[in-house]
């Protein structure tokens, strides 16, 4: 299995479970870090996720993974919030998150860029997301790398 199906695989069964219990899935990575595999579920709610949210997550999302095994070796799995930093990834994190201090980074120059912050001023059904930070730029979705919100420390 290549590692986007194996992906895809943990993707659904972490989102049938999240879903369920009244959570959105925001994002699910599988890396080796420090010689060990880690499976992490980012999962959040309206008002935010605490510790016993992600206990609940973590045990439903370990009993289908018991079941289903379909990593073939030895991992750590946890669950957490995306954090104040989260990653904006579908277009409807784009679009709840208009007016909101953002850093976009692009896989190409855009007016002689690759990072971009400032407040995240509009998104396009066409996937073209608008930035405001004295200038505007246009940034269509395809050229996007990683887009999150950014938090402003001490008023920057």
């Amino acid at each position: 299995m290549s590692k986007d199906d194996l992906l895809k695989k943990l993707w659904d069964i972490g989102h049938n479970i999240v879903e369920t219990k009244g959570f959105e899935l925001i994002d699910v990575e599988f890396v080796k870090e420090s010689g060990n595999w880690y499976l992490r579920y980012y999962i959040d709610k309206p008002g935010g996720v605490n510790l016993d949210d992600c206990q609940l997550i973590s045990v439903e999302v370990s009993r289908l993974l018991d079941v289903t095994d379909p990593i073939p070796y030895s991992y750590i799995l946890e669950v957490s919030s995306p954090g104040i930093e989260r990653p904006l990834k579908k277009d409807k994190d784009f679009l709840r998150h208009i007016g909101s201090f953002v850093e976009i980074k692009t896989f190409e120059r855009i007016k002689g860029k690759k990072v971009f912050t400032g407040i995240l001023d509009d998104y396009s059904n066409d996937g073209i997301a608008t930035i405001k930070n004295g200038q505007s730029y246009s940034i269509p979705k395809e050229k996007i790398a990683s887009a999150k919100l950014k938090f402003r420390w001490n008023g920057e």
